[in-house]
């Protein structure tokens, strides 16, 4: 149990130290000067050990050509892995890079790579995507896409500035799935009766999912801070974040991105089970489409389960690494975190189905 608490201490202390170190970092930033570059060669290359640590690693010694910065079209040579680390990249011909710079006390200045330019490969994925979703999904896969690029937007200039300035995460999460809810729904489904049953549905199975985010992320006593990206939002800005007003906000903006797939998809199965048989009950209309709600549920259940554990999957390795109990596992926050995440965000979407079912059954029975 001695060497479990220590274990946890020290994973803690780095943590803590890094976020601080990028604190420190951010609050001289303008003694590092950011360049690009692309790699020229491969001057070196061995594997080095580090018997401190115990491991060994790749060094590579490259000749970086600088493509843009105030040092444009010069040559440097840079050292790569040099210093233990946890990921270290080996890099070849041709990859785009970025690179910082500082001043040692002698003052030279010392350039190192800081990460590969992932643009160009990124931007061939999207545009993957983008011809498959309007070749397949035709003019529903191009209105999807609008409404994917208006939430994006949504969430860029109005979500994370109103954040970034103080204002309450819950609330401003809420106001924002009420204007995403609407202008995505009418975009990707048209201006029907049915999707204006799906936002109805929507809305009032995500206002009993905040409630419940807000009722078990405080008897769960979660923080809100316990990950790395937490740590470090509060070092690298200087600012003082709600982080549990983070968290919950974000069970509410992750649960409204299933949700339109789950409230249109009932309202659908209701409006064809009605065409079929003009005659049938509200009540036998309701248990008809239930039925295949519930194939919907149980396969939306064991995606949202798979999804989660995949995000958290090394988090949960490194503690099935330290031997502990199933227990004391699910008891540490950053896995409480995801558990309260994925069966919070679960049990709004399982509500959306008969909620927006019942809803659907009264309408198409011009019960309401």
């Amino acid at each position: 149990m001695k060497q479990k608490n220590l274990t946890t201490t020290i994973l803690i202390t780095i943590v803590l130290l890094f976020s601080q170190k990028t604190y420190l970092l951010a609050q001289t930033s303008e003694t590092i000067k950011d360049y690009q570059g692309k790699v020229l060669e491969v001057i070196e290359e061995k594997e080095i050990e580090f018997p401190e640590q115990e491991v060994k690693q790749k060094y590579q010694k490259l000749k970086v050509l600088i493509t843009k910065g105030e040092k444009e079209g010069e040559e440097v040579e840079i050292e790569v892995g040099t210093i233990p680390q946890t990921q270290n990249i080996t890099y070849s011909r041709g990859n785009k890079v970025l690179i910082n710079s500082y001043e040692d006390i002698d003052g030279n200045e010392v350039f190192y790579i800081t990460d590969v330019i992932r643009t160009d490969m990124l931007l061939i994925l999207f545009i993957i995507f983008i011809l498959l979703a309007t070749i397949v999904g035709k003019r529903k896969g191009f209105f999807a896409l609008l409404a994917m690029a208006i939430s994006f937007v949504i969430i860029f200039l109005f979500l994370l500035p109103q954040i970034a300035n103080g204002k309450d995460p819950i609330l401003t999460a809420i106001l924002t799935s009420l204007i995403i809810i609407p202008i995505t729904f009418y975009i990707s489904h048209g201006l029907e009766k049915k999707t204006t049953i799906s936002i109805l549905g929507t809305l009032i199975a995500l206002v009993i999912t905040g409630i419940l985010s807000i009722v078990f992320v405080n008897l769960t006593k979660l923080s809100g801070g316990a990950t790395e990206e937490a740590l470090f939002l509060q070092g690298i800005s200087g600012k003082e974040y709600n982080l549990k007003g983070l968290l919950l906000a974000g069970i509410i903006i992750g649960t409204l991105g299933i949700m339109d797939d789950i409230t249109i998809s009932q309202t659908s199965i209701v409006y064809q089970l009605f065409d079929l048989k003009k005659d049938i009950t509200t009540k036998e209309l309701f248990k008809r489409s239930m039925e295949l709600g519930k194939d919907h549920i149980a396969s939306m259940i064991n995606t949202l389960v798979l999804v989660y554990t995949g995000a958290s999957m090394p988090l949960l390795l490194l503690f099935m690494n330290e031997s502990r109990t199933f227990g004391e596992v699910i008891n540490l926050e950053p896995v409480a975190t995801e558990i309260v995440r994925t069966l919070v965000g679960s049990i709004g979407l399982i509500l959306a189905v008969p909620i927006t079912t019942y809803i659907a059954c009264l309408v198409v029975k011009k019960k309401i």
